[in-house]
C-alpha cells in the first residue's frame, strides 16, 4: 500500500464523493465543506493520480470514459473503512442491535432476552423489529434473524433451525380430534398470506386440503392464534409463534406431531467483517437458548397435547 502514502486521503473522499452524488454541492454537504474545496480536492487527487477522472461542464462533474472500476473499488474502500470505524464504536458501546421478524421477536426472543442482559449486564440488546430484511453491511445492524430458503447473496448466514408447523386449537375442538382426519370437523383458521400451506403438515399425514372446511380469516399468524385460543378453530402455527402457548397450556396440539414447513430461521452477519465481541456472546446464548428449547427438533412440550 506505499502508493497510498503520495496520494491525499481528503482528495480521494472528494473524488468518490462526487462520482457517487454525481453534483459538486451535494458532495460538499456530505463532506462538510465548501464546493469549492470539493473541486480543489478532486484536482490534487487528479494531479497526484495524473490521471483525469472528470469532465467539467455546466450541468455539472461526469465521470470521464474508463473510470467505471475505479469508482466502484473506491466506494467499496470507504464502505469498508466506514463499517470498520463503527465496528469499533459498537465494542466500545457495547451495543447489540438485532434486526428480527416482529412474530418472532414477541412472542420467542423477547421472553429469553433476561436471561442474556443478566449473563451479561454490560451488552445491551436493541431489537429492531421489522418484516424487511436489513442488510448488515450498511448501518448499525449487528445480526439479522429471518426465516427463509437461505442462499442470502452478499452476506454470512448460519442456520439456527428448521421451520416446523403444528395445527392447534383450544380444548373445546381438541377433544373433537382423535386422529388427523377429524380434522374435518372442526372449523379451519386460515392465514391468507402465510408462507407454507396446509399440505405441509397434511402430507405427511396421508391426508390433502380437500378435507378441511371452512373457518375465519385473519391477516396476520398472531391473530389467527389468538383466535385459536379463543375457541375459533383449528390454525395451523409455526413452532416459535405457538410453542410457549403450549408449553405453558394455552393451545393444545392435538395431534402433537411437528412437520417441516419447507424453511429455516438463519442468524445472518455482515459478510467481510469479523464479529464483535458482544456478537460473539449473543450468538452463543442463543444457540443455546435455541437448544433448551428444542426448536427444530419436533419435540413437544410437555402440555402439547
Amino acid at each position: 500500500m506505499d502508493n497510498l502514502n503520495r496520494i491525499p486521503l481528503n482528495g480521494l473522499r472528494a473524488v468518490e464523493a462526487v462520482a457517487r452524488l454525481g453534483a459538486l454541492s451535494a458532495a460538499a454537504r456530505e463532506l462538510g465543506v465548501s464546493p469549492g474545496a470539493v473541486s480543489q480536492q478532486v484536482a490534487r487527487a487528479e494531479a497526484a493520480l495524473d490521471r483525469r477522472l472528470f469532465d467539467r461542464r455546466p450541468g455539472g462533474m461526469v465521470p470521464v470514459a474508463g473510470t467505471e472500476d475505479v469508482f466502484r473499488r473506491l466506494h467499496d474502500g470507504f464502505a469498508a473503512l466506514s463499517a470498520a470505524v463503527e465496528m469499533t464504536r459498537r465494542d466500545r458501546a457495547h451495543v447489540l442491535t438485532v434486526s428480527v421478524a416482529p412474530i418472532f421477536a414477541a412472542r420467542w426472543l423477547i421472553w429469553r432476552l433476561p436471561a442474556f442482559t443478566r449473563a451479561h449486564p454490560d451488552i445491551r440488546v436493541r431489537l429492531d423489529s421489522d418484516f424487511a430484511l436489513a442488510d448488515p453491511n450498511a448501518g448499525d445492524v449487528d445480526f439479522a434473524i429471518r426465516i427463509g430458503p437461505g442462499g442470502y447473496p452478499g452476506v454470512t448466514s448460519e442456520r439456527l433451525f428448521d421451520q416446523l408447523v403444528v395445527p392447534v386449537c383450544n380444548a373445546y375442538w381438541a377433544a373433537r380430534i382423535a386422529t388427523p382426519a377429524d380434522i374435518a370437523r372442526v372449523p379451519i383458521i386460515r392465514e391468507p398470506g402465510a408462507m407454507f400451506p396446509w399440505d405441509v403438515w397434511l402430507r405427511p399425514e396421508g391426508l390433502d386440503r380437500s378435507i378441511l372446511g371452512d373457518g375465519p380469516e385473519f391477516n396476520e399468524a398472531s391473530l389467527c392464534l389468538d383466535a385459536a385460543m379463543a375457541g375459533e378453530g383449528l390454525f395451523l402455527a409455526f413452532e416459535t409463534l405457538c410453542r410457549d402457548s403450549l408449553d405453558r397450556g394455552q393451545i393444545i396440539a392435538p395431534v402433537p406431531r411437528f412437520h417441516r414447513a419447507g424453511f429455516s430461521y438463519w442468524l445472518i452477519s455482515a459478510r467481510d467483517r469479523s464479529l464483535s465481541a458482544p456478537q460473539r456472546l449473543f450468538r452463543a446464548w442463543l444457540r443455546e437458548a435455541i437448544a433448551e428449547a428444542g426448536l427444530g427438533t419436533g419435540r413437544m412440550p410437555a402440555g402439547a397435547g
